[in-house]
């Protein structure tokens, strides 16, 4: 009983310590990194361009950007390669990707769900 009493003792004081190191990080970034930590993993989405690879397909991402000088929207496509175990996938599908470790030379994403088929 006397080793829990003791136990009781210190924790307020070492809760004293780690909320004396707090206050160097502000309030609204605290609260906010439980919800979004600054280092997730990029999502895309894009439609399928091809499926000849075993276990890999190939993802064109279209992405809009405003040109610096002519302020023109310019689509500029990104193709893809993701990991994907499902063999039903097939040209003109749009899915989600997630960005992932190096699975081979030029692989660092893999499917995470299927958006809509092709029709």
């Amino acid at each position: 009983m006397s080793s829990s009493e003791s136990n009781e003792t210190v924790a307020p004081d070492e809760a004293a310590a780690v909320t004396s190191a707090e206050p160097l990080v502000p309030e609204e970034l605290r609260e906010g990194a439980d919800e979004d930590r600054p280092n997730r993993r990029k999502v895309r989405e894009g439609l399928v361009a091809s499926t000849a690879m075993d276990k890999t397909v190939v993802v064109a991402v279209v992405e809009r950007v405003r040109h610096p000088r002519y302020a023109k929207t310019v689509q500029r496509t990104k193709r893809l390669l993701a990991h994907n175990e499902d063999p039903a996938l097939k040209v003109g599908d749009r899915v989600r990707l997630a960005e992932t470790r190096p699975l081979s030379k030029r692989k660092r994403w893999r499917v995470v769900e299927v958006l809509e088929r092709a029709k």
